[in-house]
């Protein structure tokens, strides 16, 4: 990924295209720990940096955990803003073949806080190939 906070688009572009197979039809068997971890991490810190801030974090376990969109800091304990989900509902939602407030609705998301909701106009980061 680079420094801290950089993203490349040309290694989101190649991660997300990783596992698009299986975002696009979940019957074609899940990718690789390696390239569904390379997916998330990718995705979850376009958007950290996308929306740089410290007031909402988003959860992806057990790959990653970034801190976003501008606001109150958050230091200690838990944090008032939280998104989390499972690995395949992010890439969803990064990819945009899942609206965030239907996850939230249905329960594949968790959010917490008054402005966790906010995460959803920074999504979709990435577009699933169909080579």
């Amino acid at each position: 990924m680079g420094r801290r906070g950089s993203v490349d688009p040309a290694e989101v572009r190649v991660a997300v295209a990783a596992v698009s197979g299986w975002l696009l039809d979940d019957s074609s068997g899940p990718p690789g720990r390696t390239e569904l971890a390379a997916a998330v991490r990718a995705t979850a810190r376009t958007v950290a940096a996308a929306a740089p801030g410290h007031s909402v974090e988003v959860r992806v376990p057990p790959f990653v955990a970034v801190q976003c969109i501008e606001g109150p800091r958050h230091t200690r304990g838990t944090p008032p803003n939280v998104v989390e989900t499972d690995p395949r509902t992010w890439l969803l939602l990064a990819t945009g073949l899942l609206d965030f407030d239907a996850a939230v609705h249905s329960g594949a998301v968790s959010a917490s806080g008054s402005r966790a909701g906010e995460v959803a106009h920074w999504l979709p980061v990435a577009r699933p190939t169909t080579d």
